[in-house]
């Protein structure tokens, strides 16, 4: 995919080693994405680069993935949000997506189901 048309993923987790395992996933399959190591770094950088897409973490040190979909939902250009965790359960799946996660993937993420729902997100 020529980089002008390349969408742009932003990847939000505090565990260093799958955000970096994420963007090689996510480059292979033609995707640009930006590393965020929390909640707070990305929202305070919110704006200053395009993203079509956020792919965040529930879990993190300081704010979680849930609050900052709150705080991104209630901007007028939020891009799809996608939810993961390792501590799946289906309350926290219904408090993600009446939140407003376009998704809600339980880790070990399978790389399969991960890259259709990050393509139905930019889509």
């Amino acid at each position: 995919m020529p980089a002008a048309t390349r969408k742009t993923i932003a990847i939000v987790d505090d565990d260093r080693n799958l955000r970096e395992s994420l963007q090689d996933l996510l480059e292979t399959e033609g995707f640009e994405s930006y590393l965020y190591a929390s909640a707070e770094e990305f929202l305070a950088q919110f704006g200053s680069q395009p993203v079509d897409c956020i792919l965040a973490d529930v879990r993190m040190t300081g704010m979680s993935g849930i609050d900052m979909l709150r705080i991104l939902r209630a901007k007028p250009d939020c891009p799809p949000v996608l939810i993961m965790t390792s501590y799946a359960d289906t309350r926290m799946e219904d408090r993600a997506l009446s939140g407003g996660a376009m998704a809600f993937l339980a880790k070990p993420l399978a790389s399969r189901d991960l890259i259709a729902c990050v393509r139905k997100a930019v889509t």
